[in-house]
């Protein structure tokens, strides 16, 4: 049905030329429609139509909310590249080693250098999907919040599978998260590309002796260029044990964010707290310091589909949500890891 055809819909809200408005109430209204009864609408509000089979897309207002409660639940998301793509697949050309240069004199011989090489990253992905249901009762119900409920349950459900594929995701069908790489203790200059570097605690379930200094020492791991934009990424309980740790002066490393807004820093750099990552324990790497907006990225269709079934369990309607979702490490150099280990 074209828009034309939809005035009486919209409860009135018409602009001139008897054409219902394209923003506001029209689209709250005409999209509750659609949740509530099934109505087919079609607005400029909408990232895509809806096809012969039911299928629409998330108008922009409930969309916006899914992506605001996303970073709230998913810090990776909120520290990570994040890049919108049009198709099942996405693919980036990293280079490592840099071009090499060299010295001659004015009128000695330029030999050729050497080339960087090139490496493809294919970001696994998958379809993150939501499938909660309510009463046809309850929908009807005028004084009920449908796009709130319906936002709230996408936007939980997608976080916590989004955070736990982000830190530790196999890349089977969804993200490979920066924890399930190879890790190796060698550096940069040697270590293979894809590989992460980690600096051991000192113990094998527990910080070794001057537990500060290893902190120090895990901080300058990651060369001058990524410390920029850094930050430690660790869970509550890790976060916790570290706040009370103390300089050999009595200070303390961990410095409160007592201003609105402002994160908590150690050694100087945000503390973001993500609870998928591991609990200390021996072989665990509990704690991540770098730049993962150089070194993770995460890539997603910009749309999040929903299908109203009010077939298959009545006299319940199911909104079955779908969004396809990749990540994977991009620049190995750029996160280092403290692996909770001897050496």
């Amino acid at each position: 049905m074209t828009i034309e055809g939809m005035t009486s819909g919209f409860s009135g809200v018409a602009a001139p030329g008897n054409r219902p408005l394209l923003s506001g109430a029209a689209i709250e209204n005409g999209f509750a429609a659609f949740v509530r009864a099934g109505t087919t609408v079609e607005t400029k509000a909408l990232s895509s139509a809806s096809d012969a089979a039911g299928g629409h897309a998330v108008p922009e207002a409930i969309d916006t909310l899914i992506e605001s409660t996303l970073k709230s639940a998913s810090p990776i998301r909120a520290i990570a590249q994040v890049v919108q793509v049009g198709g099942a697949g996405y693919r980036k050309l990293v280079t490592n080693g840099g071009t090499p240069s060299g010295w001659a004199g004015e009128t000695a011989a330029r030999p050729e250098t050497a080339t960087p090489t090139f490496n493809e990253i294919v970001p696994p992905m998958g379809e993150l999907y939501a499938n909660p249901a309510a009463s046809q009762a309850m929908l009807d119900d005028a004084a009920f919040d449908v796009e709130g409920w319906l936002a709230g349950e996408i936007a939980s459900e997608f976080a916590r599978a989004e955070g736990q594929a982000f830190v530790s995701g196999n890349g089977v069908a969804r993200p490979k998260g920066f924890l399930s790489y190879p890790t190796s203790a060698v550096g940069d200059a040697t270590r293979a590309f894809g590989t992460m570097q980690y600096l051991a605690s000192g113990a094998a379930a527990d910080f070794g002796t001057e537990p500060e200094n290893r902190l120090i020492d895990l901080v300058h791991l990651l060369r001058r260029p990524y410390r920029q934009g850094a930050c430690w990424v660790m869970n509550a309980q890790t976060a916790a044990r570290i706040r009370k740790f103390k300089t050999a002066d009595g200070a303390f490393l961990w410095v409160p964010g007592l201003i609105e807004g402002r994160p908590d820093t150690l050694l100087g750099y945000p503390v973001v707290e993500a609870e998928d990552m591991p609990d200390i324990a021996a072989g665990n790497s509990a704690i991540a310091f770098g730049n993962f907006k150089a070194g993770y990225l995460i890539a997603e269709r910009a749309e999040t589909q929903v299908l109203r079934d009010p077939y298959s369990n009545k006299p319940f309607v199911h909104f079955y949500a779908t969004r396809r979702v990749g990540g994977a490490v991009i620049n190995s150099e750029a996160i280092k890891l403290m692996k909770f280990a001897v050496s």
